[in-house]
């Protein structure tokens, strides 16, 4: 991408994020995620917070 590295120019050219650099820490904020998420299975909670509607007081 055009400027791409512009974001970066501050940087000695040798510690700037390659391509590879970006790709692997988003691959591992996903693994993380997906760890959390098992650990913890929210599920039951996201099921009744956005899919049931609540019902309506008398």
């Amino acid at each position: 991408m055009a400027g791409e590295a512009g974001l970066f120019k501050f940087l000695n050219p040798r510690l700037r994020p390659q391509a590879e650099d970006i790709k692997a820490a988003a691959s591992w904020g996903f693994a993380a995620t997906t760890t959390a998420l098992w650990l913890v299975q929210p599920f039951d909670w996201l099921k009744k917070t956005l899919f049931e509607k609540p019902k309506p007081e008398e």
